[in-house]
């Protein structure tokens, strides 16, 4: 029997690189020893650490050697740029960024070291060290970002009967492989009020639960989201609106530089979806949250699982043993 072009969409995207890359957290934290209930609360965007008044966020990213490779410049930018945006998923406001650098010479290393310059000049937010190694055999990087919160937004706080939020920048076209770059041609001003907007919306308490929408894009997302949660989520096909020219299918797996997936109770969802609107933000409901463990994908009537947590955990971090 032929399967149906939604379950074979399902399928597609449980394979894809981009998605499966984020299994390998599982086995990284198990060396560590850390789970959702170590310190920091491993899952969420960014580490969470208590403070009198509110938090300490630390987040981090490293790039994969393809990437640099591709276009070294872009992401320099984009350590700069991704980590601020786990710092917004969180509810805060970030302080500070330093980097890793590793390159054959300087020369290899100046236009990541340009990328991260031009980024923090366009977002605000200082650049204040590192480390640098000019001896190795191929360009390396990663970067930290520090940050304050004083209402969280986490992983772990959705709850059945909120509404799946997706707000998304579609002001921006892709740089490479499935990255949608939504930052480069804006105006400063604009980049750092967008970020603004999410700590915001923490303060007023109108988002439950929320992550930055990452590698693995929406879809990957969402089920980091429903791990983490402990809950189901469903993903209206219908609702899901890319960008004019894109494919759904490469959407929902697409790595976008402004992109959140929020949970929210209804009543507050068209008074936080206008909030983004205000600013050019698409910001619009593409499904909601339920019981269980399973992501499933909708089309009318159709509905097709694309991955059951609690069967073949993703993240793997106990969240729902906690």
């Amino acid at each position: 029997m032929t399967a149906s072009p939604l379950k074979e969409l399902a399928e597609r995207l449980r394979v894809h690189p981009s998605i499966r890359s984020k299994l390998g957290i599982a086995s990284a934290t198990h060396a560590l020893g850390l789970t959702a209930r170590s310190d920091g609360r491993p899952g969420d965007d960014a580490a969470i650490l208590p403070r009198d008044g509110g938090y300490d966020l630390l987040a981090g990213e490293g790039f994969i050697p393809a990437f640099i490779k591709d276009d070294p410049w872009f992401a320099g930018w984009c350590a700069v740029m991704v980590n601020l945006s786990d710092i917004a998923a969180m509810g805060g406001r970030s302080t500070a960024v330093i980097d890793q650098i590793w390159a054959p010479s300087a020369d290899a290393a100046a236009p990541l070291l340009q990328g991260m310059r031009d980024a923090s000049a366009a977002y605000g937010i200082p650049l204040v060290g590192g480390h640098t190694n000019l001896s190795a055999a191929d360009l390396g990087l990663a970067a930290s970002v520090f940050g304050k919160a004083e209402r969280l937004i986490t992983s772990f706080d959705a709850a059945p009967g909120d509404l799946l939020i997706a707000a998304i920048d579609h002001r921006g076209s892709y740089r490479n492989f499935d990255n949608f770059c939504a930052a480069l041609d804006a105006p400063a001003e604009r980049l750092r009020g967008d970020l603004m907007l999410l700590p915001a919306l923490a303060e007023e308490d109108l988002v439950c639960a929320g992550k930055d929408i990452s590698q693995g894009g929406l879809i990957g997302t969402a089920l980091m989201l429903a791990e983490c949660s402990n809950v189901g989520i469903e993903i209206a096909l219908s609702e899901v609106n890319p960008p004019i020219g894109i494919e759904p299918e490469r959407w929902l797996r697409s790595f976008p530089s402004f992109g959140f997936l929020l949970s929210v109770h209804p009543e507050n969802a068209e008074t936080l979806c206008a909030a983004f609107a205000c600013r050019g933000i698409d910001a619009h409901a593409v499904g909601y949250i339920t019981e269980g463990s399973a992501v499933t994908l909708r089309n009318g009537d159709e509905t097709s699982l694309f991955w059951d947590h609690a069967q073949t955990p993703y993240l793997d971090l106990g969240a729902n043993h906690a």
